[in-house]
């Protein structure tokens, strides 16, 4: 078995001993991926703790303003 890549279930610290040499990309991409749930998961409630509050929702809307329209003059609204 020597030379021979380990299997992951063999041992899982050797084999990502091994991958973090021989594989850095592939490693840390799997390891930074793994991440993404867990801060989904931290972040939000440490946010809340420490005062950052969630910004407003935005707009879906835009409001109509109550009452009659202004008519427009001016550039080129004028008829002739």
């Amino acid at each position: 078995m020597n030379g021979a890549t380990p299997r992951f279930w063999g041992g899982p610290l050797r084999y990502c001993r091994w991958a973090a040499r021989e594989r850095p990309g592939l490693f840390w991409a799997v390891i930074i991926g793994a991440m993404g749930p867990l801060t989904l998961a931290t972040v939000p409630p440490i946010r809340h703790r420490i005062g950052d509050p969630d910004a407003p929702p935005i707009p879906l809307t835009y409001p109509v303003p109550v009452g009659p329209r202004k008519t427009l003059t001016g550039y080129g609204d004028e008829t002739e």
